[in-house]
């Protein structure tokens, strides 16, 4: 039979032991939390502020699926992008891309909070609206246009032989989830919304910005459009109107 006094010292055992064994784990756990900074800093840029802060507050945003939302999508890339590849080193067109994406994915993400659905060599994709609450979600994609491309000449001065961004945005519904697999899968925006996009894309001349008919009807006065009439785009069975933005 266990005396309480037997209990005490047990007790006080254990204690001592706990007090022992504390400061040997302050290394072990200070080491943990490296690791984790450095696992956060590797990774963190390859996974979109927007969709970091969401997944933070929301672990269940990660699951596969998606949901139908509203919202703008921008596409742009660098016309001229295939021939200036043939006759520059590789080095040199990494280099050029690095300059551009340094001074415009600042401008769609911080400035107007966009968030980038995709790389793709000279191209890519943000949409607005995907994962917060953005009403006014087309005035900020066609801003972001804008400002991609006043920042794109800025780098491109006394570069001549750069390519120049042409860009297109749409606003309406589209999916937005997580596609893939349960060992890798990837955020994304899918619907006609997004195909309609990039199609605009294709009709912008270098340095252009050209919308849809429901994008333009949700900027402000202060935008000066140029219409561009009805014109058929692969996929669609009607035309649709189209604008450049001119200013």
């Amino acid at each position: 039979m266990t005396s309480l006094s037997d209990e005490g010292k047990e007790q006080s055992h254990a204690h001592d032991r706990d007090d022992e064994s504390g400061p040997d784990q302050i290394p072990l756990l200070e080491q943990a939390a490296a690791q984790l900074r450095d696992i956060d800093r590797l990774y963190r840029p390859y996974v979109p502020p927007a969709l970091a802060e969401r997944l933070r507050e929301d672990p269940s945003a990660a699951e596969l699926g998606g949901e139908e939302r509203e919202l703008s999508v921008l596409f742009a890339d660098l016309q001229g992008f295939t021939s200036f590849s043939q006759h520059a080193a590789p080095a040199d067109v990494i280099a050029m891309l690095n300059a551009y994406w340094a001074v415009t994915v600042p401008v769609v993400v911080r400035e107007q909070g966009g968030l980038i659905e995709r790389f793709a060599g000279d191209a890519v994709m943000v949409v607005f609206n995907a994962t917060g609450d953005q009403p006014d979600h087309a005035q900020r994609a066609v801003e972001a246009a804008l400002g991609m491309q006043r920042a794109a000449e800025l780098a491109r001065e006394g570069r001549p032989d750069w390519p120049r961004f042409r860009a297109g945005v749409n606003t309406g519904t589209a999916v937005v989830g997580n596609v893939g697999t349960a060992e890798q899968r990837s955020f994304a925006a899918i619907g006609d919304t997004v195909n309609v996009a990039a199609r605009l894309q294709g009709l912008a001349e270098p340095g252009e910005v050209v919308v849809s008919a429901v994008t333009s009807s949700a900027l402000s006065e202060g935008h000066e459009l140029r219409g561009l009439g009805p014109r058929d785009l692969k996929g669609k069975d009607q035309p649709v109107d189209a604008y450049v933005v001119v200013s």
